[in-house]
């Protein structure tokens, strides 16, 4: 592979001549918040299939490749529910994966990615073991913990992850609560106040400059509130007691250390809350770098939501690069338009989201 030598500034200045569209979802103010529309299925060679279970809000998201790729990943939170990112480090011999299942229902359901094994296995997807007619396939698993919302006994399991698979395209990603975002909540850091959260979801969204694409998907699960970047405005998120406004998260917090010493009450926990990204691009990147480019696109997460990585919060990062375009890039200026591809695809997740009982989302206020 080509050392990553391009200048940033041919790179970056392709960014005022770049057509990058923008989406229209509605602001918890009523106005229309402007943030990057597109796909990460934008990124040639990208899949993406949704299961919605029908019972609970919950369900999982499938990412498959038409070729393996390479992968890094940025595991920056404390809590990361996740299978087989150990395989990622850049130590580690394995440079591509064959798919990534993103899922509700929490660490009990990380067992659902049996099924995407097993569909890629029909299709004799995965690396040569050595073995005759066996093929491993290297799949990545996360979790958000959305056991709170309905009865948090029904969890998906192989069979949706494979029915998932099987919806698996480059259509444009449905977005909202849907898939893994399904049962997905965000600023829920003092629903036992009396302060209630809202609803989160999924989101996608897509940069293409020139020849290179950078695309994001996220599921929005977190504790703190969601903000538009661009103008630094609460999205969604803790709602005063009375529901009339933003309790603003924040401001809460710094109330409670003045106080000397905190009551229980005020002494901030967060849990069931993860925020799950996957980035990729077209470029040819080693692991090393996609590793490094998780770590810089995850500064993106924490433009958009605040507080981000609290101390519960299993936030993680994964990036991955189909090699299709295999040219040197610059990966500082990738880095900095994946960030802020992965704030607006934030965004899009709670404008989208749909209310279910106890958690409003945008579109209702």
């Amino acid at each position: 592979m080509p050392p990553l030598t391009i200048s940033r500034r041919h790179f970056l200045k392709q960014v005022p001549d770049a057509a990058i569209l923008a989406a229209a979802p509605f602001a918890a103010n009523g106005q229309s918040t402007s943030v990057s529309s597109g796909s990460i299925t934008d990124v040639t060679g990208v899949r993406v299939g949704h299961f919605s279970d029908s019972r609970r809000p919950t369900g999982c998201t499938a990412i498959l490749f038409d070729a393996p790729p390479t992968a890094g990943a940025d595991y920056a939170g404390s809590a990361a529910g996740e299978s087989l990112g150990l395989m990622l480090q850049p130590v580690s011999p394995v440079d591509r994966i064959h798919g990534i299942l993103l899922m509700g229902g929490g660490a009990m359901a990380l067992g659902a990615t049996a099924g995407m094994v097993h569909f890629l296995e029909e299709r004799h997807v995965g690396y040569d073991w050595g073995v005759s007619n066996v093929r491993v396939p290297v799949v990545l698993g996360a979790v958000i913990d959305d056991l709170a919302v309905g009865d948090g006994r029904i969890r998906i399991g192989p069979d949706e992850a494979y029915r998932a698979c099987q919806s698996a395209g480059p259509s444009p990603v449905g977005e909202g609560s849907v898939g893994a975002g399904a049962g997905a909540t965000v600023g829920k850091l003092f629903v036992g106040r009396g302060m209630a959260g809202m609803k989160g979801g999924i989101g996608s969204s897509s940069a293409r400059l020139a020849d290179v694409i950078i695309g994001a998907l996220v599921v929005v699960n977190c504790a703190g509130d969601v903000i538009n970047w661009r103008d630094g405005s609460i999205v969604a998120g803790a709602r005063t007691s009375d529901g009339r406004g933003f309790a603003r998260t924040v401001d809460v917090l710094r109330r409670d250390l003045a106080l000397r010493p905190a009551p229980p009450a005020a002494l901030a926990d967060a849990p069931r809350a993860t925020t799950l990204s996957v980035i990729a691009t077209n470029a040819a990147l080693t692991k090393t770098a996609l590793t490094k480019l998780a770590m810089v696109a995850n500064t993106g997460a924490a433009r958009a939501i605040n507080p981000y990585q609290t101390q519960n919060d299993g936030d993680q990062v994964l990036a991955v690069a189909t090699g299709v375009l295999n040219s040197p890039i610059s990966l500082t200026a990738l880095g900095a338009i994946a960030a802020e591809v992965l704030a607006d695809a934030i965004v899009r997740a709670v404008t989208l989201a749909t209310s279910v009982p106890g958690w409003v989302a945008v579109r209702d206020l």
